[in-house]
């Protein structure tokens, strides 16, 4: 009885998941399928593209290096405001998560007025002395690396707190009285308890970065193109719906297997954290 109402339960969720995310996917994938040059010819032609192969490592490695940063700077700023005490703690967290209040393509548009020629950090750089010339910021791949790593630090700090909220004092006092410093006590007790939150927080993150649109798009540009904004261009200027739903289809796999594969790290370095 207990399982048929589980499943009762279920149904509704399981019919919204299906409807709204399996169906559009599987309809998705299955378009690269039918071809008429065959049923791998969308997939062989991408990848015997330089163009397109340098699109999709560019985005690989900016997500990547996008989550390798937040990684830091969440984990950074988690473990300070968790040892803060609570009425500074809610002060720090407000602070922290208050861009998330503040939509991605206006945050992206900050960046242009920071990074432009005639921008904020340029003018800056010129009044101190120390370029005569402004520099050429934006429409690279470090403008696009810098937003997004603004963008979902927030999410990674958020992600973080409440893992080493749960850390209990009693090990840290344990590991400070047995004579470890306070570097040991980081990368030996509080490290591996915090995996669980790492992984999530990198996934989540590297998630974002590879399937961003504004952000490149308003930062990289034609000349920094990423995967989401090849999409676009696929399916909204040239309407290669064939082509899009391939790109769409590449990247639904790479993110699977960076799931899978950072799933799988969990288990080895912490058991619990899967």
């Amino acid at each position: 009885m207990k399982r048929l109402a589980g499943w009762i339960l279920s149904t509704p969720a399981t019919l919204a998941v299906s409807l709204f995310l399996i169906i559009p996917v599987a309809a998705t994938i299955s378009v690269t399928f039918t071809a008429p040059e065959g049923v791998f010819a969308p997939y062989t032609n991408f990848f015997a593209s330089g163009f397109q192969r340098a699109v999709l490592w560019r985005t690989f490695e900016v997500a990547a290096i996008t989550t390798v940063i937040s990684v830091i700077l969440g984990l950074m700023t988690a473990y300070v405001v968790a040892r803060c005490p609570p009425w500074m703690k809610s002060v720090l967290i407000i602070l922290a998560v208050f861009p998330l209040l503040t939509g991605v393509v206006v945050r992206s548009f900050a960046w242009l007025i920071i990074l432009g020629r005639n921008g904020i950090l340029n003018n800056f750089l010129q009044w101190t002395g120390a370029i005569e010339r402004p520099l050429a910021l934006l429409y690279t791949q470090t403008s696009v690396v810098v937003a997004l790593v603004y963008i979902f630090v927030p999410l990674m700090v958020l992600v973080l707190i409440g893992v080493l909220e749960n850390i209990p004092d009693d090990l840290i006092q344990a590991s400070s009285s047995l004579g470890a410093k306070p570097t040991a006590t980081f990368f030996q007790v509080v490290l591996p308890l915090a995996t669980p939150g790492l992984i999530v927080g990198a996934v989540l993150v590297f998630t974002a970065s590879f399937t961003s649109y504004a952000t490149p798009h308003l930062l990289g540009g034609t000349r920094q193109m990423m995967m989401g904004t090849f999409l676009h261009q696929r399916a909204m200027v040239a309407f290669d719906w064939v082509s899009a739903s391939t790109v769409a289809a590449i990247m639904v796999v790479v993110i699977v297997t960076t799931v899978l594969v950072m799933t799988r790290l969990a288990r080895r370095l912490n058991p619990m954290a899967a």
